[in-house]
């Protein structure tokens, strides 16, 4: 196994085993050697249309592979994905906390609902504007 699927299939892995499968499929499906193989399927099954004279069966199994692999891999990005996002909003919030100055209603932004991140958004523009124009005095000052 390699290092990188090692890491995440260790003994002391507490994860689920979905997680540690999803996680698993997610790196291997990712590397240039997978996409080679599902191109060389791909080939493959174009050359035997010939073989089997591109008959409904033919069709049937190409079709039937790529939707149920299509479906399965939707889960497996879901999953990797709100992972990811989770994980780095832990990491914001603790820089967020760790900052002195910084301001602690910024934690979980991601809980709040759309009208409310537009008001905070709105803020931050703002002060955006404020700075810009700050600078462009600044600069004009030289």
């Amino acid at each position: 196994m390699s290092g990188a699927i090692k890491h995440l299939i260790h003994k002391g892995n507490k994860a689920s085993l979905f997680t540690r499968v999803a996680q698993a499929v997610a790196t291997w499906t990712g590397r240039p050697i997978t996409f080679v193989v599902a191109v060389s399927l791909i080939v493959v099954w174009a050359v035997s249309g010939p073989i089997f004279n591109f008959n409904d069966t033919w069709q049937l199994v190409i079709n039937t592979s790529t939707t149920i692999i299509t479906f399965l891999m939707v889960f497996i990005i879901q999953n990797s994905q709100n992972r990811d996002t989770a994980a780095m909003q832990i990491k914001l919030d603790e820089l967020i906390i760790r900052l002195e100055g910084a301001r602690e209603e910024l934690l979980d932004l991601e809980e709040l609902d759309e009208a409310d991140l537009s008001e905070i958004r709105k803020d931050f523009c703002g002060r955006a504007s404020t700075a810009r124009e700050k600078l462009a005095r600044t600069k004009t000052r030289r």
